[in-house]
């Protein structure tokens, strides 16, 4: 008996030398990585709309003394009108139909609601300074940029860029999403055409689409109507330089990198109509309602990395080397926002003159430093004297 004992107590230490413990390592799926990206943007921005909503910048940015003409009038609240006749269209061909249906949502439904999301971002190109505006005639809270953590330009409650919502929000959820629909129909009409194609090819034609498209659309059309204006633009890469309409050339290259990578981000799926930022998501624990979620974060992080990276970080360098703004522009109260020119102690962004800060002091229109109230110059330490 005892050498059987030992027979099998043998071969349950040989069973156990051949099955060492699983010491694998779990593996990070990347829609984990993309979903905690999203996941913090999405509380990062509730945060600072709360912020907003609750504080002294939830205040209209009145037009000043100026009026627009009719032939900006007229195309603005049209513009508005449409937007928001076809905003419940869209959620119910979006959201509402396929959860009915499918009782799921679509992926073009969370590319809806991450865009409107996207929507978080418009001023953060103002950050560091002033360069762009949007016409303070049209209906708006003043902005929530004040609100985001370490902003840089200065500003005060109803004197800031104000965010025109009527127009804005529905423009960012649908008009983005159609814009991206239509991107993919063409991509695939070209591929179509041209099946040999390589994807970089594809990629870069799209580019040149966006380009064009943008360049139709505010050159031609959003800016000659006053909707929103880029006065601080280099004028010697923007088209019609020195009015109050002119565009610049990089404005087109940063907003159409931002249309085709949206464009990419649905193009280029697997063979179960997933995107990048999807991969690894039938590891996702927890049933189809977490799993839902997740997915959702996921696909708002690569949305806002579009625009965050692809626009909102060379606008920074940008901005820190506008050019002066033009008089067509300072002329017209209701593209100032009580920011800067007449009517104000404040000159307009102009290269030489230092950039303010929200903390700092500024160079009034008469050549004065004035600084906040009950600070001083800082007394100069002298040096110590060298033995």
């Amino acid at each position: 008996m005892s050498e059987l004992s030992r027979d099998a107590g043998s071969t349950v230490r040989e069973a156990a030398d051949t099955n060492p413990p699983d010491t694998t390592v779990k593996k990070v799926r990347p829609i984990q990585i993309w979903a905690g990206i999203g996941g913090a943007l999405l509380v990062f921005q509730l945060y600072v709309w709360v912020r907003w909503v609750s504080g002294p910048y939830f205040e209209r940015v009145p037009g000043g003394i100026h009026e627009p003409p009719l032939y900006m009038k007229i195309p603005l609240m049209a513009n508005a009108v449409v937007l928001w006749i076809g905003f419940p269209v869209a959620l119910w061909f979006f959201i509402i139909r396929p959860w009915v249906r499918e009782r799921r949502i679509t992926l073009d439904g969370m590319l809806l609601v991450s865009m409107a999301l996207m929507f978080f971002q418009d001023p953060l190109l103002n950050y560091f300074n002033t360069w762009c505006t949007y016409n303070t005639w049209l209906f708006n809270r003043g902005s929530w940029s004040s609100d985001i953590p370490g902003w840089v330009s200065p500003e005060e409650p109803g004197r800031q860029v104000a965010e025109p919502l009527l127009t804005n929000v529905p423009g960012y959820a649908y008009g983005v999403l159609l814009i991206t629909i239509a991107g993919c129909w063409l991509m695939r009409r070209i591929q179509a055409r041209w099946p040999q194609i390589s994807n970089m090819r594809l990629i870069l034609v799209t580019y040149a689409m966006a380009f064009a498209f943008d360049f139709v659309m505010e050159a031609l059309i959003m800016l000659p109507i006053g909707f929103y204006t880029y006065p601080g633009s280099i004028r010697a890469v923007s088209f019609n330089a020195g009015t109050y309409h002119q565009w610049p050339i990089y404005e087109g290259l940063m907003w159409g990198g931002v249309q085709a990578a949206l464009c990419c981000l649905r193009f280029f799926t697997d063979d179960r109509g997933r995107t990048i930022v999807e991969r690894g998501l039938d590891q996702v624990r927890g049933g189809v309602v977490r799993q839902q979620f997740v997915r959702f974060l996921a696909i708002f992080a690569g949305v806002s990395a579009c625009f965050f990276v692809l626009y909102n970080v060379p606008a920074q360098w940008i901005g820190m080397h506008s050019d002066p703004w033009p008089a067509d522009h300072t002329k017209r109260s209701y593209l100032t926002g009580g920011i800067c020119g007449d009517g104000t102690e404040t000159p307009c962004p102009e290269p030489v003159l230092p950039l303010p800060t929200k903390r700092s002091g500024f160079i009034n229109i008469h050549g004065e430093l004035v600084l906040p109230p009950g600070a001083q110059l800082p007394t100069v330490a002298p040096l110590i004297p060298a033995n």
